[in-house]
């Protein structure tokens, strides 16, 4: 390693996992090509990895805010790149970054030469914390509920959000992690397959979701403003089926979602309310990696025999943002987006603001993290394409983490809605 050479990580080498980093390298020849790898593993010890070629400056530097990368897992300025671009070698693989309590560690190196063989001339390592100082992590068992509690440092009220992060069994505490870093107290729940949970479900109860908010509601540190809802893929239908059936719900973020309740029927108090939409594999292609495409696998909500699946929004109070990709192969989410947002419409109401990503995939989580092409379907059970083009979705998650918490500041924070409403 070369004594000359420097890779710096700016402002520091530790920071938030949400937060972006700059990559600096110094002490190269002028116009040196070099190298930049990023390398990382994930919660079930599975190593990503991502690289790129950059040449350095006149003065033998390489930003990687500045300068364009010529080649290897992305081109072009990318401040970001060798983070959202890291991938497994596997395919088919998923970043699982699930446990709050672990930092997500890259560890950054330069070496000569565009093959990325050469010579290791620096290195250095990024840090990047899912927990912010000061905010506590409360495991959650009681009565039926399952899951972790953040609540922000101090004396509060804070806003309350659930977080349905998606299906799939489990638990993910990263996006209640960091959005409690930004001053909401945030409760991750687990569907099925965590603790003493069930393995598998073959229905799911609203009773459940009743009691989680009752839970957040009677928080000493909970702001008495009704709670708000975050959600993504499944959840999402699940999230619009506890903002019309139950009380306190003020703001529901629906993340390519859908307008129908999904695959598992839904109960409360012991009767259904609502049937599964369920899919037709006949509908469903085959990718070049071997992933299935199911973007058009879904029966039509609105057909009459399914009229049964389709959640009645319109009855709801709260708030709603509505986010959908346009590259979703998971299924049609801009279709259903355009459903919701008429049906609302019909009824008068305009209790909802939407936004659309073009180039951006079924995932769409908080920002800086590896994208994923694809990954295990857990109700198909076996890959599926998720869709979207690495540098769209990867700003997409920028755009939309600021967008999150912008709208539960806004519609749950009683002085905050007030402000903006004047404005």
């Amino acid at each position: 390693m070369s004594s000359l050479v420097r890779l710096r990580l700016l402002p520091s080498a530790q920071c938030l996992y949400s937060q972006p980093v700059r990559v600096l390298v110094d002490g190269l020849r002028s116009s040196q090509v070099v190298t930049v790898k990023a390398r990382a593993t994930d919660d079930k010890g599975v190593p990503f990895h991502a690289s790129a070629v950059y040449r350095a400056d006149a003065g033998g530097a390489v930003d990687l805010g500045r300068e364009p990368s010529l080649g290897g897992s992305y081109t072009g300025v990318e401040p970001m790149g060798l983070l959202w671009s890291l991938r497994a070698d596997a395919l088919h693989t998923k970043f699982c970054k699930s446990d709050s309590r672990r930092p997500h560690v890259v560890r950054f190196s330069v070496h000569d030469g565009e093959a990325g063989a050469g010579p290791l001339l620096a290195e250095a390592t990024n840090e990047r914390r899912l927990l912010a100082d000061g905010v506590e992590r409360q495991p959650i068992k009681e009565g039926n509920i399952r899951g972790v509690l953040f609540v922000p440092p101090g004396d509060g009220p804070f806003p309350a959000v659930l977080d349905l992060y998606t299906f799939g069994g489990g638990l993910s505490e990263r996006r209640a992690s960091l959005l409690a870093n930004g001053g909401l107290m945030v409760l991750t729940l687990a569907l099925y397959g965590h603790d003493d949970q069930p393995k598998k479900v073959t229905k799911l109860h609203l009773d459940y979701f009743e009691e989680a908010i009752q839970l957040l509601r009677k928080h000493p540190k909970a702001m008495d403003s009704g709670v708000g809802l975050i959600s993504l893929s499944k959840s999402g239908d699940l999230a619009l089926s506890i903002a019309t059936h139950l009380p306190n719900v003020k703001a529901t973020t629906w993340i390519n979602g859908c307008c129908s309740n999904v695959v598992l029927p839904l109960y409360y108090r012991g009767s259904q309310i609502h049937s599964a939409l369920m899919y037709d594999l006949r509908r469903v292609t085959v990718t070049e990696s071997g992933a299935y495409n199911v973007k058009h696998g879904l029966h039509d909500p609105l057909a009459p025999e399914n009229e049964g699946s389709l959640i009645p929004i319109e009855r709801a109070t709260g708030r709603f943002l509505f986010v959908a990709a346009e590259d979703d192969l998971n299924w049609d989410s801009c279709l259903y987006l355009n459903q919701l947002t008429e049906r609302l419409r019909r009824q008068g109401k305009d209790n909802f603001e939407k936004v659309v990503y073009p180039g951006a995939g079924h995932y769409l989580e908080p920002p800086f993290g590896p994208y994923c092409p694809s990954s295990f379907h857990g109700v198909l059970g076996a890959p599926v394409a998720w869709g979207g083009e690495p540098k769209a979705h990867a700003k997409a998650e920028m755009g939309l983490w600021n967008k999150i918490q912008e709208f539960f500041r806004t519609h749950l924070v009683p002085e905050a809605g007030a402000a903006k409403a004047r404005l």
